[in-house]
């Protein structure tokens, strides 16, 4: 009577440990799933023709790839007024902003800031190769929060 009692108890006891056990490894294995199928996003501001500031962007995104994996977060640099120069052929930081366009970081330049440079001295500015164009930066940076886009302005 011992052995079949202690067969009745044992048998559901090792049934429910393999259930627990199989719940708590499909549910840390969701965990990690989940975590890699996060796609972050992030909107820079650069408005300052500030060369500190304008370094201290790029670093940000590039640290920003590192840390996540390309793969896991967008990033659109958004440039007007005074910043619109980073995204010129005069930029000090040219041949970095057309390196880092081909590495999946977006650049955007503001059409109206271009459009008063180009009042005042006849010609629109050249953008870098790689380097796109929206109406306007501040409205380019509100719709990419409106989209879940994160926020930083060095």
């Amino acid at each position: 009577m011992n052995k079949q009692l202690s067969s009745r108890i044992l048998l559901p006891f090792i049934a429910l440990l393999l259930l627990l056990f199989t719940i708590n490894f499909v549910s840390a294995a969701n965990k990690t799933e989940s975590k890699a199928e996060v796609k972050h996003k992030l909107v820079i501001q650069v408005s300052t023709d500030d060369k500190r500031t304008q370094k201290i962007a790029l670093n940000n995104a590039v640290n920003l790839q590192k840390h996540y994996g390309v793969d896991n977060i967008d990033i659109e640099i958004v440039s007007y007024g005074p910043g619109l120069g980073l995204m010129t052929a005069k930029s000090e930081f040219a041949k970095r902003v057309e390196s880092l366009s081909m590495q999946d970081i977006t650049f955007s330049a503001c059409m109206n800031t271009m459009k008063k440079v180009k009042k005042k001295t006849g010609k629109l500015p050249k953008l870098l190769k790689g380097v796109g164009t929206v109406p306007a930066g501040v409205a380019r940076i509100m719709e990419l929060q409106e989209q879940g886009y994160s926020y930083i302005r060095p």
